[in-house]
């Protein structure tokens, strides 16, 4: 039995043809999916439908994918034994850390992550449960999608699941905030025993997806930024001290990213470094690509990329026992680069998130997403205004999970756009027809 390409529900296959092979199947499925369709509708940075440059959810997606996938095949002729089975959690194929990627922000509700942070506290004031986007992906994946003949979802592979679960934890545990939730964690749970996997430890193939998402965030971001007018490539932006200090502080605020060496780093002195090499490298490629914006943008984005690329290799975590994904230089962790990376994703945080513009778009979404939950959080007039295969799943379904979550659920599989056109038909004036479909 090979227990990386088993399913939790169709393990006999029998609603899964034989013709291609099991990650195949799994990509088809991820990309066939609503849930990956509606992805092109969720906010990036800016508001899906800013304009047509701009990223979304898809965009940045598929893009992980890439980055991740020819990752995946230079670390394959790099480390041999990458090739051997000699653990299930010690491998790493591009077609898994692919679908990974691929399916690695399905849980991201509308309003990107302003969205995830009202739910999250809806959920958690009035009856004490989370919202959190990785263990949506889960939901997503293990139940609410449907397919013939599946009872949990997509019912991909376990390669793929244990390759989008980068926080290894249930969040029925104390003091977790990032994880899966119970519900699914019992399946999860059960394939990391299968493979023997170390408490708390992600495979090869969900480190190298999580690093090169970030590798994405604070490439891709700044390009958005950039086009956007929010980030400028000038002396009197880059070397503002009120730039700098807002940086300084989102670092020191992220008590994620301690383990990169932060406390032996003098920080400003070190973001003034890269934001001022960062300028020299653009006024340089800005007069090799013939003093043209667009070009400039576009070849700095791929000059990033391929440098934290390149630099990702593997090594023995000494705290762990397992191995780490990881920037890699002359044989240890590249600490700096991993600073560099922070800067870089801090600079678009500050820039684009902390807009003032943005931020008021972010208030409006806040106000949309707490009155919709309020229509919708009484069951008895609730279920008149859903969707009535929602209602039908929720009755056959209750004893497993309660109704809060189920309009969780609903409005985090919103689109933005789908969340404004309900919240009009609800709270605005407007005249229309009840047979718009939805």
């Amino acid at each position: 039995m090979d227990v990386r390409k088993i399913r939790l529900d169709d393990s006999e296959k029998t609603y899964s043809s034989e013709a291609r092979d099991e990650y195949e199947k799994d990509y088809a499925r991820l990309i066939q999916s609503p849930a990956f369709r509606r992805l092109q509708g969720k906010s990036q940075v800016f508001g899906a439908g800013t304009g047509d440059y701009y990223r979304t959810r898809l965009t940045h997606s598929i893009e992980v994918s890439q980055i991740a996938r020819e990752v995946a095949r230079r670390l394959g002729k790099t480390y041999p034994y990458l090739s051997k089975p000699e653990h299930p959690g010690l491998m790493l194929e591009p077609e898994v850390v692919e679908c990974a990627s691929l399916a690695h922000d399905l849980g991201h509700p509308p309003f990107g992550h302003k969205g995830e942070e009202v739910l999250d506290r809806l959920l958690r004031a009035q009856y004490n449960l989370p919202y959190e986007g990785n263990a949506q992906n889960f939901r997503i994946l293990m139940f609410l999608e449907k397919r013939t003949g599946s009872g949990s979802g997509l019912d991909l592979t376990a390669a793929v699941l244990l390759a989008i679960n980068k926080y290894p934890y249930s969040l029925g545990e104390p003091g977790r905030l990032k994880g899966v939730y119970e519900m699914e964690w019992e399946g999860i749970s059960r394939l990391r025993d299968l493979w023997g996997m170390p408490p708390g430890i992600a495979t090869l193939e969900a480190q190298l997806m999580d690093l090169c998402d970030d590798i994405a965030y604070s490439t891709h971001d700044i390009e958005d930024g950039i086009r956007a007018g929010k980030i400028l490539m000038s002396r009197n932006f880059i070397e503002d001290d009120r730039l700098i200090g807002h940086i300084v502080q989102e670092i020191v605020n992220d008590q994620y990213n301690m383990s990169v060496g932060w406390d032996r780093t003098d920080i400003p002195v070190m973001v003034k470094q890269v934001l001022e090499k960062y300028l020299e490298q653009w006024e340089t490629v800005y007069r090799e690509s013939g003093r043209e914006p667009s070009r400039t943008r576009r070849e700095m984005k791929a000059r990033w990329v391929s440098r934290f690329a390149s630099h990702v290799g593997i090594l023995d975590d000494a705290n762990t026992g397992w191995k780490r994904v990881t920037f890699v230089k002359d044989g240890k962790q590249d600490l700096e680069l991993l600073r560099t990376m922070e800067i870089l994703k801090k600079l678009a945080w500050v820039t684009l998130i902390k807009d003032f513009r943005v931020q008021r778009l972010q208030k409006r979404s806040e106000i949309m997403i707490t009155r919709l939950w309020k229509s919708f959080i009484e069951y008895e007039t609730g279920k008149l205004i859903l969707p009535p295969d929602w209602i039908e799943s929720f009755e056959e379904q209750k004893g497993k999970w309660p109704w809060e979550r189920l309009v969780a659920d609903y409005i985090a599989g919103m689109t933005d756009a789908y969340a404004e056109k309900v919240y009009s038909e609800l709270f605005a004036s407007r005249s229309g027809s009840i047979y718009e479909r939805d």
